[in-house]
């Protein structure tokens, strides 16, 4: 294998597939990138055995031809060369050896057999859809924050993608949840995506897709099958599996008859929540809300630093009454409101409580109370 190429093309497909690999591996083979040159391109892959990223670059190849090498000590050298370099790559059966080339810089890495590399299969069967990039980074936006970090719950560790029909309409809706609190945002569905499985996307398999949604530009193309879901980026694809397993009925959970509505001035509400979780116990984060005509006051208790109490003018004429959250998790929800207010719907201290966003009418935020 011999070819050149340029250094922003080389930079920019290694920046892609590298981010897959993981910095430590039992398999040889998976700290590698697959290089294959061929008709005026190179291409790249990566994998971690759950997913695989590809993509390709044009390149002026010599000689055609495949072999691997270490995606990260690859991607690093790539990184430190000068801007508008040209980098030539090497292979030859003589030196089992990748030689890597830009003006005075040379570099010989290691290789392994691009027979070993693992390819992953694609599914043929389910859904595929275009989708606007525009609605996939929101999709992922609105939700990802509340994805579950807790093994032990695997089937909480993604987002659920999935269609639903509301009031003769097709949705193409995302929700995330880690038991304390829910995150849901939805779009019209595409052409092509009702009907489709509904299936948990990994939380790794997310955050690639979300940093790919910031170098491309245009549709995305997505396919998806019971088992995997493929994301197209015009030369750029990444094929993930997906969690084997049932995503809890979260309609349960979207509280309906919550009753005492509470507008708040969004910015406010969160640098006020930030000031006095200060002083809060690191473990609960709880800050207390006494909620009373036209304003709420925030308190936060500590035994060892103290107390904060601060108040905010709000849009309330419900029955006063106390409930607690953590303070994080309100900060998370206020980072995610559109517009200038967010609607607070209560129901009682012990009742879950919906947050909505009249800027994005599409979404929808429960939190679970606390004891304070």
């Amino acid at each position: 294998m011999q070819l050149t190429i340029e250094r922003a093309a080389l930079l920019k497909a290694l920046g892609h597939v590298q981010s897959v690999v993981e910095r430590r591996n039992t398999i040889p083979i998976l700290s590698n990138v697959l290089l294959s040159a061929g008709r005026d391109r190179l291409s790249f892959a990566a994998t971690d055995l759950d997913m695989e990223m590809v993509d390709e670059a044009e390149a002026m190849v010599h000689t055609e031809g495949q072999i691997t090498a270490p995606a990260h000590t690859l991607y690093e050298i790539v990184r430190k060369l000068p801007e508008g370099a040209e980098v030539s790559l090497l292979y030859s059966g003589d030196d089992p050896r990748l030689v890597v080339q830009a003006g005075r810089s040379k570099f010989n890495l290691p290789v392994l057999p691009a027979g070993d590399f693992p390819v992953m299969s694609a599914d043929s069967a389910g859904a595929r859809f275009s989708l606007l990039k525009e609605d996939l980074v929101r999709l992922i936006d609105k939700t990802r924050f509340a994805v579950s970090t807790e093994e032990t719950r695997y089937y909480l560790n993604g987002l659920y993608l999935h269609t639903v029909s509301e009031g003769g309409q097709a949705l193409l809706r995302a929700v995330a949840t880690d038991g304390h609190r829910l995150a849901l945002a939805e779009t019209p569905a595409p052409e092509g995506a009702a009907g489709g499985p509904g299936v948990i996307v990994p939380r790794k398999t997310i955050d690639q897709v979300r940093r790919l949604l910031d170098d491309g530009s245009g549709p995305v193309e997505v396919q998806v099958s019971a088992q995997k879901i493929r994301f197209e980026f015009g030369q750029a694809s990444l094929t993930s599996k997906v969690i084997d397993g049932s995503f809890p009925d979260y309609l349960r959970v979207i509280p309906k008859g919550n009753d005492k509505r509470a507008d708040i001035d969004n910015a406010v509400f969160a640098q006020a929540v930030d000031r006095v979780s200060t002083i809060s116990a690191e473990k609960s984060r709880s800050v207390k809300l006494g909620l009373d005509t036209d304003r709420v006051t925030l308190t936060v208790r500590n035994m060892e630093a103290g107390q904060g109490v601060e108040e905010v003018e709000i849009g309330y004429t419900d029955e006063p009454f106390e409930i607690g959250f953590n303070a994080r998790y309100l900060l998370d929800v206020a980072g995610q409101i559109e517009g200038e207010t967010a609607t607070y719907m209560f129901a009682d201290p012990a009742s879950p409580t919906l947050v909505l966003d009249p800027g994005d009418p599409g979404v929808q935020y429960v939190l679970m109370p606390l004891r304070v």
